[in-house]
């Protein structure tokens, strides 16, 4: 009698506490936060990544169309492309993209070779360009304009480090290759 009042107690005890709800929605909270929270700030990263990522190709772009649009180029003038191409990437920080513009000759065998390069954060290119077989047009010049900036994830920095998102443009010129700093390009 005494081993059946003691299970009897414990069904009771159990069922009882089948029925109570009480901490589920606490236990259920504690489960899906941490994926929500992750959730949140991948959409975040991934945003401001892709934000990122347009803004450069957007400045390679105007990079390559302001330096195609006239037939001489100062120092000063290159410098007033490169913060009007800078300018895209606002609000970001534009001393971390590098920006390059090269004018390529290609001669009637259809080789390329670098005329002039100028840089802003970058290296410039010289000797022998390659260049995509349908740009290679015998006796023509073209614009390359490079561009690439340093991301840096905001929460995500610690798992991919420094994501080097790049982009290049090229343009013919609209009149005739601009020549820079008394260097022609033809």
């Amino acid at each position: 009698m005494l081993i059946s009042a003691m299970m009897g107690r414990g069904r009771v005890r159990k069922s009882g506490f089948a029925r109570d709800q009480r901490g589920v929605s606490a236990v259920e909270f504690a489960l899906v936060a941490p994926v929500m929270i992750g959730l949140y700030f991948g959409c975040v990263e991934i945003s401001d990544g892709v934000s990122v990522d347009r803004k450069v190709s957007l400045a390679a772009a105007a990079l390559a169309n302001l330096s195609s649009q006239v037939t001489t180029l100062s120092a000063a003038d290159m410098g007033n492309v490169f913060d009007a191409s800078g300018a895209i990437v606002a609000p970001y920080d534009v001393n971390k993209m590098k920006m390059t513009v090269t004018c390529i000759s290609i001669d009637g065998s259809k080789k390329a070779t670098v005329k002039w390069s100028v840089t802003r954060n970058g290296t410039v290119n010289s000797g022998t360009a390659s260049l995509p077989s349908a740009l290679q047009v015998a006796n023509t010049q073209i614009i390359l304009a490079e561009a690439s900036y340093a991301y840096q994830p905001i929460v995500g920095y610690t798992i991919t480090g420094t994501i080097n998102l790049a982009d290049k443009m090229y343009m013919t010129p609209r009149q005739t290759a601009p020549s820079y700093a008394n260097q022609s390009c033809t």
